[in-house]
């Protein structure tokens, strides 16, 4: 059934032309490394941040444990944001590769 759903609204696609100059496919190519560069670096930076943040808030644990509850609060609060910039970083990079090159002239 979703095979059929699929050739079905495939159909106008397959007979649309696909003539595409050569600057316009290098802007393509390119937008594509970019994407891919942007999200990449962002999610190396994002892990070594969580990963920092957590080995931090484990040491601050231990030393006091005490503070669990307040430094548990700050540390899930921070892999948010750190999460956040990461999802940003994605929303970015959807951006850049679905952008219609050429149209903005």
């Amino acid at each position: 059934m979703l095979a059929f759903f699929l050739i079905l609204f495939s159909a106008p696609l397959l007979a649309q032309e696909t003539t595409v100059s050569e600057e316009r496919a290098m802007l393509y190519k390119w937008a594509i490394i970019v994407g891919g560069a942007v999200i990449t670096l962002a999610a190396a930076a994002g892990a070594f941040c969580q990963s920092k943040a957590i080995s931090s808030a484990c040491e601050g644990i231990s030393r006091n444990p005490g503070g669990a509850p307040t430094i548990r609060f700050i540390l899930i609060f921070g892999l948010v944001l750190i999460e956040t910039l990461v999802i940003y970083a994605l929303l970015i990079t959807i951006m850049i590769v679905n952008v219609q090159w050429g149209n903005y002239q």
